[in-house]
């Protein structure tokens, strides 16, 4: 057992990476569009590391499409609908899953607005609208799951930001790149006040990920063709693809276990290398 204010250190012999008998939340677990999205992606991965895994989604229909990912391949989860932008539902939502499972051992951050304006484009109310979501009410949540987590003495919380909160990336998207920005510095915060009592937090980076939201957003931006506005993408990483949902998802896992025990207040980039290209 550990002693007070620690956190289970992983030891040679057990697994790297094993989250059984823990119940993690994914706030934003579904998908915009058809396909794989990191907090669906998260969510598979969580929960074929033995944890019992909680989708919250505004949309319950994705929320479920996910639920059944899992549960096809013999894992343990359930779908809640929960619209993250109301601080109300918000708090509804984590009482409904901690009624269900007594506990949450982690909390996974998946939740993210934009929209595309700069410093003279972008309203005060889109900001504090987009603030509220982003950064606001990963607050909320954490409010939801720290008592818990305090009790027990241990807990881990993920949040995920965007390369986008670290540098400019080349066109304006001044409330997305804020908050994200606003989303690491928050976390560590949360992670420095709580490290006492065994609870740790971090945040996890994308970089360029291949995401049904490419469909949507970048083909937009670069060209009507979507696998040509990938292959212009996959160019500007210096390893010269786009990463998978996977692999964000594999860096959240390790957060989320006890093999990350000694890691608290920071940040883990997965990017193929690009933020290098903007300093």
């Amino acid at each position: 057992m550990s002693a007070p204010g620690t956190t289970a250190a992983w030891s040679p012999g057990q697994p790297l990476i094993d989250l059984s008998g823990k119940v993690v939340v994914v706030s934003g677990g579904g998908s915009v569009a058809p396909g794989m999205s990191i907090g669906r992606a998260a969510c598979v991965t969580y929960a074929r590391l033995g944890a019992m895994v909680c989708v919250q989604d505004l949309n319950l229909g994705s929320a479920e499409e996910t639920v059944s990912l899992i549960r096809q391949e013999g894992g343990q989860a359930r779908a809640y609908q929960v619209d993250l932008s109301s601080e109300s539902d918000l708090a509804r939502g984590f009482s409904q899953a901690l009624d269900d499972h007594g506990r949450v051992d982690v909390l996974h951050y998946n939740v993210g607005l934009s929209k595309a304006a700069g410093a003279m484009d972008t309203s005060t109310e889109d900001l504090n609208r987009i603030h509220a979501v982003n950064v606001t009410h990963f607050m909320l949540a954490c409010r939801q799951v720290l008592p818990g987590m305090v009790e027990r003495q241990s807990g881990s919380i993920i949040s995920i930001s965007s390369i986008a909160g670290m540098r400019y990336l080349g066109y304006p998207h001044l409330a997305y790149n804020t908050t994200k920005a606003a989303l690491i510095h928050m976390t560590r915060m949360i992670a420095h006040e709580y490290a006492a009592h065994g609870i740790r937090a971090n945040t996890v980076v994308p970089g360029l990920i291949d995401t049904p939201r490419v469909a949507g957003n970048v083909a937009n931006k670069f060209s009507a063709d979507l696998d040509e506005a990938r292959d212009k993408r996959a160019r500007q990483v210096p390893m010269q693809r786009m990463g998978t949902p996977w692999e964000i998802a594999n860096a959240c896992a390790f957060l989320a276990s006890d093999a990350a025990s000694y890691i608290t207040g920071t940040e883990i980039v997965v990017d193929g290398g690009i933020t290098g290209k903007y300093v």
